[in-house]
């Protein structure tokens, strides 16, 4: 069966896994920086370290793929 599509969008879902040092206090501090910043960006939290996020598009997904980068490079 063919299935026809109404429109180019394709949702999808976007996955962070990430393993931070936590030894330090500065270190537990970014780690904490780090995941807010994933929740306020609209990431939910499925286990401690694995985080994922619903996307309309490639588009959007490649703005949240940048805002994630951003927040690792953050000092």
């Amino acid at each position: 069966m063919h299935q026809i599509r109404l429109n180019a969008y394709r949702i999808m879902w976007l996955f962070v896994f990430f393993d931070l040092p936590v030894t330090t206090k500065k270190g537990r501090r970014r780690a904490t920086k780090f995941r807010k910043s994933l929740l306020d960006d609209g990431f939910t939290m499925m286990q401690y370290s694995v985080y994922v996020r619903h996307c309309a598009s490639r588009e959007n997904m490649n703005v949240h793929i940048k805002r994630v980068e951003s927040a690792i490079h953050e000092k």
